[in-house]
């Protein structure tokens, strides 16, 4: 019974993928607890427990999400012929903690909601 209230949550991320805008919500999300993992677990390994191997596991996954992070950034600037302000506040969000989160709930999902995209 339980299983049929997922199949809409599963279609909504699949509808994501297939928008600019949606993939970047996807990549922030995970760029976003890459970055905390980063931050509040592996750099406190590193110099508290003396075990380095979580910030090389940790920090190439982060490395990597926000390289896409900033190439898919840079197709919604693009496609949605953002103005610099916004450009600038989505850049700035992805070097803060938490701040993908909240570049999340107040510039890229109104955006999709005001856009359809």
């Amino acid at each position: 019974m339980r299983i049929k209230y997922l199949v809409p949550l599963q279609n909504n991320y699949i509808m994501m993928l297939k928008t600019a805008l949606g993939r970047l919500r996807i990549i922030a999300f995970a760029e976003g607890i890459s970055f905390l993992l980063l931050i509040f677990i592996a750099m406190p390994l590193r110099h508290i427990a003396k075990i380095p191997e979580p910030v090389t596991i940790a920090g190439t996954a982060h490395g990597a999400l926000f390289v896409l992070y900033i190439l898919f950034l840079l197709q919604v600037i693009i496609v949605l012929s953002w103005n610099w302000k916004q450009a600038l506040f989505a850049f700035l969000a992805s070097v803060v903690p938490f701040g993908t989160f909240y570049a999340d709930a107040k510039l890229f999902k109104p955006a999709q909601n005001k856009n359809k995209v």
